[in-house]
């Protein structure tokens, strides 16, 4: 069942797929923004620096998520030599790199009231580095190999190595000593975040997943264009 792709069925689809979650993206985005930046209350240590944790954390966690998920199809395509999969990590790749960014950038913005310091070497702030460094040795594998097969191997070799630092910026704050707080939500027990600040950042997670969501299909599109214009009727 993963054998054949055909470009034109894919594209029908995916080419009509962005205007609807641009739409999606600016409702839920607006929303968003009221509850983060009007409704929600202030921190009582924080004040309103605390804001930029609704941009901060949503940001880390899609940066996150799009590695690992980056690493799957990488891995899957390699196994079972499925091109369409690599095209979809190509795609992806580039709002990961994005949303790294924007993570690094607001969490030195919010280090500064916090902690004093624009930059610390901490655990949790040094790996999200590295992370990026993965994202572009990534993205830069795609541009020197792009018409050699080799590309396959190396971009697959990059992720498995990269997604041995998903965990380490994971757990960081609890196997180590760090300037940066442990995660106030935990899945599997209590979390500390009281449900006035957890709804709004949930929010801003959704509105940040459509607009990475939007980027790749963009991105998605013009692979899948490239492909066409090559005269290739598979992936």
């Amino acid at each position: 069942m993963f054998k054949y792709f055909e470009p034109n069925k894919i594209f029908s689809i995916t080419s009509k797929a962005p205007r609807y979650v641009f739409l999606l993206f600016i409702i839920i985005l607006s929303i968003g923004l009221t509850e983060a930046l009007i409704l929600s209350p202030e921190d009582y240590k924080q004040s309103h620096s605390v804001r930029i944790m609704y941009v901060h954390v949503p940001a880390a966690w899609i940066c996150l998520g799009i590695f690992s998920a980056i690493t799957f199809f990488s891995v899957i395509g390699y196994i079972f030599k499925i091109r369409n999969f690599f095209l979809i990590s190509k795609s992806l790749a580039p709002s990961g790199l994005v949303f790294n960014i924007i993570a690094l950038v607001t969490g030195s913005i919010w280090g500064k009231p916090t902690w004093g310091t624009w930059w610390a070497w901490d655990a949790r702030i040094t790996s999200m580095l590295i992370l990026v460094l993965f994202y572009i040795i990534y993205l830069l594998a795609w541009r020197i190999y792009e018409n050699s097969d080799k590309v396959f191997k190396i971009t697959s070799i990059i992720t498995i190595l990269g997604i041995v630092n998903v965990p380490i910026i994971k757990y960081s704050v609890d196997w180590w000593n760090t300037l940066h707080q442990p995660s106030s939500i935990n899945f599997l027990s209590n979390s500390s975040i009281h449900i006035s600040m957890l709804f709004p950042l949930l929010i801003m997670t959704a509105a940040f997943a459509l607009f990475s969501l939007l980027i790749f299909l963009m991105k998605y599109n013009t692979e899948l264009i490239k492909i066409k214009n090559k005269g290739l009727d598979r992936l």
